[in-house]
């Protein structure tokens, strides 16, 4: 089975990038972030046409989810809610930033985790307590899924090889000392790096700035990432960064990441 995971910045935007990559690349299920559009709007004829189907939750400019998958998912649903229950949820479900979905037994959650914008912003204690919710997402899901793939824009690089260059990441957003204590707190759950099963080494990034000619320069951050259970971290055969979407005209500033379990 193939996953992958990829930021679209605006699904509509990026539509020809997307069916492209789906005609080269077939894989079980992509899992798409940063959607951008409201449900009724979402390009199912396009991503129909290309022989896949998809599950969404979405909202107007901003965020949005996506699963896109040839065969049927079952039990799917989107945010923490149906979950964790409302009373746990309180106002981090109203940005739709998750959804999950079960192929062949394994559990997939596609995610796209809050920026958090600076440190010590409002923002950023959203991004806090969205990670202190989502332990308890996943420990739920845990416990019913011994077969579970975690994926999507974490927007946080939880080591120095994982950023082109780490000196002042104390005080850089995805980088701060909290957000990598929250993330390794949020995977202690019982998953791990899929990408770092077979890649030691720094210099692989997954999203580069638009500024400053960062792609062209590899000045880039390792942010999207699968995470897997220990039954899939044992299947992996590999996980691997396309980087060639990022060359494209008016790319995503993020690109691909495909694990194979």
């Amino acid at each position: 089975m193939k996953i992958a995971t990829w930021n679209v910045n605006s699904v509509r935007s990026r539509l020809t990038h997307v069916t492209d990559w789906l005609a080269e690349h077939p894989v079980d299920v992509l899992c798409l972030q940063e959607t951008k559009v409201v449900d009724q709007d979402f390009p199912h004829a396009a991503i129909q046409a290309v022989g896949y189907q998809a599950q969404i939750s979405g909202q107007k400019s901003y965020n949005g989810v996506a699963l896109l998958s040839p065969q049927p998912l079952q039990d799917v649903s989107a945010g923490f809610t149906p979950i964790v229950g409302a009373a746990a949820v309180g106002d981090l479900d109203d940005q739709k930033r998750v959804i999950t979905g079960v192929l062949d037994g394994v559990r997939i959650v596609n995610l796209y985790v809050p920026n958090g914008s600076s440190i010590g912003s409002e923002k950023y204690e959203y991004k806090l307590r969205w990670l202190t919710l989502l332990k308890t997402y996943l420990e739920k899901l845990l416990a019913d899924h011994d077969a579970l793939l975690v994926c999507g824009d974490f927007n946080i690089a939880l080591e120095d090889r994982d950023i082109h260059d780490p000196e002042g990441k104390e005080k850089h957003i995805m980088s701060s000392p909290k957000e990598r204590e929250m993330l390794t707190e949020v995977l202690s759950v019982g998953l791990q790096d899929a990408f770092r099963k077979f890649t030691d080494d720094g210099g692989h990034f997954s999203w580069w700035d638009y500024r400053a000619a960062s792609f062209r320069r590899n000045r880039g951050w390792r942010i999207d990432h699968h995470y897997l259970s220990p039954t899939l971290y044992d299947r992996a055969t590999s996980c691997v960064i396309d980087i060639e979407p990022r060359r494209r005209e008016k790319p995503s500033d993020h690109t691909p990441v495909i694990v194979e379990i």
